[in-house]
């Protein structure tokens, strides 16, 4: 019995340290995430949001080669339809959120973006009581709303663009969804990046010029694509491995609380009462669809 008893503890103890190892992964991957996006942010005066967008595109389409090798599974003939269509939500997501935070604060560009993804798990539900999860969600948007029209409000186009991000994100969970049946998940997130980087480089150089391979940007650019993409997708598959998708989840539900923490640290981004309760809102209402029981949906890069 005693030696029975120390068994059972033994693996216990090994489960716990699964476990936390998979929800510091989550954390990780989020404070990455969105170390990042400051981080990106601080290069928007040098080179736009543009510019930003396409060093973050091609040195991530750049890592995800390196790592995943695709071209050992590259998908055939109308797979490519899904791909593409996949890796251009991806690129409208990540131009569309840089365009946003360039014009309000992170953490309420984060809470707007999550709308997308949130809108997914709700719509595929049909149970009645989701419907406080929706009121939620709308509730939280609607009480930024107010502040769009006063002068020291949220400029109303870049609120819109974050929108927009989030509906990108939703095309980007759906066909990741059915690109992911043809391939595995890292062979997709790269063959979409690179989709991706074909449409925004370009516009990037062609927007920036010069700017955009300087010495000063280039080692920046990298960071950026490593920290917002490369590592918090490593650390994801990671904690996915290791804990159940509710949990995981449940954890991505607090990314808008740590972006407003992150912009607060690291561009002393404030905001206000109201709208630390419209980013609460949003997280419950995210944290509630977890629990609504749906086939599981990558969270995103």
């Amino acid at each position: 019995m005693p030696l029975l008893r120390f068994s059972s503890l033994g693996f216990s103890m090994q489960i716990n340290r699964v476990l936390l190892t998979a929800v510091g992964s989550v954390l990780l991957a989020m404070v990455t995430i969105q170390s990042g996006a400051s981080l990106a942010k601080q290069l928007f005066p040098i080179i736009g949001p543009e510019g930003t967008t396409a060093l973050r595109l091609g040195f991530a389409a750049a890592v995800l080669w390196l790592v995943f090798r695709p071209w050992r599974a590259m998908p055939q003939g109308r797979d490519w339809q899904s791909i593409i269509i996949y890796g251009l939500c991806l690129g409208g997501m990540n131009i569309l959120f840089y365009l946003a935070i360039e014009r309000i604060p992170l953490g309420i560009a984060v809470a707007l973006e999550f709308t997308g993804p949130l809108a997914v798990a709700l719509f595929s539900s049909k149970r009645k009581s989701d419907l406080f999860w929706v009121a939620c969600a709308i509730a939280g948007i609607l009480l930024l709303m107010p502040s769009l029209s006063s002068a020291q409000g949220l400029d109303i186009a870049g609120a819109l663009m974050a929108l927009g991000a989030g509906a990108c994100w939703a095309g980007y969970i759906l066909f990741g969804t059915r690109t992911g049946k043809q391939a595995s998940g890292g062979i997709t997130v790269a063959l979409g990046m690179t989709v991706a980087a074909i449409v925004l480089v370009p516009v990037g150089a062609v927007t920036q010029g010069l700017a955009l391979i300087s010495w000063e940007v280039l080692p920046l650019g990298l960071l950026v694509a490593v920290l917002s993409s490369a590592l918090p997708y490593s650390l994801e598959m990671v904690a996915l491995r290791n804990m159940p998708t509710q949990a995981f989840s449940v954890l991505m539900s607090l990314e808008p609380a740590i972006a407003a923490l992150a912009g607060f640290v690291i561009l002393s981004e404030q905001l206000s009462l109201l709208q630390w309760l419209a980013i609460g809102l949003v997280i419950i209402a995210s944290i509630g669809s977890s629990f609504t029981p749906k086939k599981a949906v990558e969270m995103g890069v």
